[in-house]
């Protein structure tokens, strides 16, 4: 089945994970993404623990086969190619290819772009039809635009760290760069949203995305701002405060996530803990109750879930009609056949090497009843594409593309 992008060409500038995350979803659904990076650069991005190659995944580097595994599996799918923006070739080269893109994303710090000459406004000046996607940590406006930011340090100003963790323990991150990888699902939304515009107008447009911006407007769904003033803890552990019971629970050999969202699923708890004298009780029954007498709530369920292992507490919970779920560690992940079944969990490929058992990258997450996606080819070495790009795209011939590359300019 032909992709949905099958056709559209990206221009890459991204590093570090929310770009290149846009980026490699837009290749997913089957652009032709051409990552650029600096002469100086191209080979060193590509490297740097964790390494995976032939001897699965190590701390240090044994051969050039050893490449960097966020690397190979941020860059699937895509072209690469290396060109240095600040000089005047170089520009000239890039606004080349703009004429061929229609798309470029970008996650450099606000300025950057315009001090490099290729900004919004001299590259839709050249290229009205294209579409620029600028990914900041704050905005391309604002009074805080020119703050330089980290998932960590965006997790804490957007506010996630602030309900991340136990009560009355410290903050805490999650577990993974969970505000680099959302806004960089954002960056691939806006993207296509105006693409979707430009088949109805003709033009393209900027597109500014701030990672503050994409988990502040997933964070603030509940009111933690009224946490306090309702009198429960701003962190809230593993609870849903609107719920009751949702935890975790230890059991004899794990932990598992046990829980009631509905009145039928409570029904269901108290049948798998035994308990069903408590049904249709006048204060058990009611969830407002529930929620101001948790402790004696999640009492119940400790004590009958510490008596069993999880597969037992996870199996009769929703066997009887509960909210129940193992916690997977990333060996249980591996082993999951859901995963394997729906194509999310594959043996990374290697550009040289081939697959490599036993180090797993994730599929593509959207699945199509009249589409195709999904990553055709492994990450591509640095430099990899510059002869199809600059000789075929561009149609420089082999003298230019040798007197460029001997200048540092690609």
């Amino acid at each position: 089945m032909r992709k949905i992008l099958a056709g559209l060409r990206v221009l890459d500038l991204t590093q570090f994970f929310s770009g290149p995350q846009a980026t490699l979803f837009l290749a997913g659904l089957g652009a032709e993404v051409i990552r650029i990076d600096s002469p100086d650069g191209a080979a060193r991005v590509a490297l740097g623990p964790p390494y995976a190659g032939a001897r699965g995944v190590t701390l240090d580097r044994a051969g050039a086969d050893d490449l960097n595994v966020n690397y190979l599996k941020r860059t699937r799918g895509k072209k690469a190619i290396s060109l240095d923006l600040k000089q005047a070739q170089g520009r000239e080269l890039f606004l080349r290819l703009v004429d061929h893109a229609d798309v470029v994303v970008e996650n450099f710090s606000t300025g950057v772009a315009a001090r490099l000459g290729i900004d919004y406004a001299r590259l839709s000046a050249r290229n009205p039809r294209l579409v620029y996607c600028a990914l900041t940590g704050y905005g391309s406006t604002g009074p805080d635009r020119d703050l330089k930011a980290y998932d960590v340090t965006v997790q804490a100003a957007a506010g996630l760290m602030s309900v991340t963790g136990l009560p009355g323990q410290p903050p805490t991150k999650a577990g993974t760069a969970l505000s680099d990888a959302i806004a960089g699902t954002f960056a691939m939304s806006g993207v296509l949203a105006a693409l979707i515009d430009r088949g109805n107008t003709g033009r393209g447009q900027f597109v500014d995305v701030s990672m503050v911006d994409c988990l502040f407007a997933l964070l603030f769904d509940d009111p933690i701002d009224w946490y306090e003033r309702l009198g429960v803890p701003v962190r809230q552990g593993n609870r849903i405060l609107r719920f009751s019971p949702i935890n975790t629970y230890a059991t004899a050999d794990g932990w598992a996530v046990l829980g009631a969202a509905t009145p039928a699923q409570w029904d269901g708890v108290l049948t798998a803990i035994g308990r069903e004298d408590l049904i249709g009780a006048p204060d058990w029954s009611s969830l407002d109750w529930r929620v101001a007498n948790n402790a004696r709530v999640d009492a119940l369920l400790a004590e009958w879930a510490a008596g069993r292992t999880t597969a037992q507490a996870v199996a009769a919970m929703l066997a009887a009609g509960g909210m129940a779920s193992a916690i997977r560690g990333p060996e249980e992940l591996a082993a999951w056949p859901h995963l394997r079944a729906r194509d999310m969990y594959a043996d990374l490929e290697h550009p040289t090497l081939g697959r490599l058992d036993g180090v797993g990258a994730p599929g593509f997450p959207l699945k199509f009843g009249a589409a195709a996606a999904g990553y055709d080819t492994p990450a591509p070495l640095p430099r990899q594409h510059n002869h199809e790009v600059y000789g075929g795209l561009l149609g420089l011939d082999e003298a230019e593309i040798a007197r460029l590359a001997a200048a540092g300019v690609i």
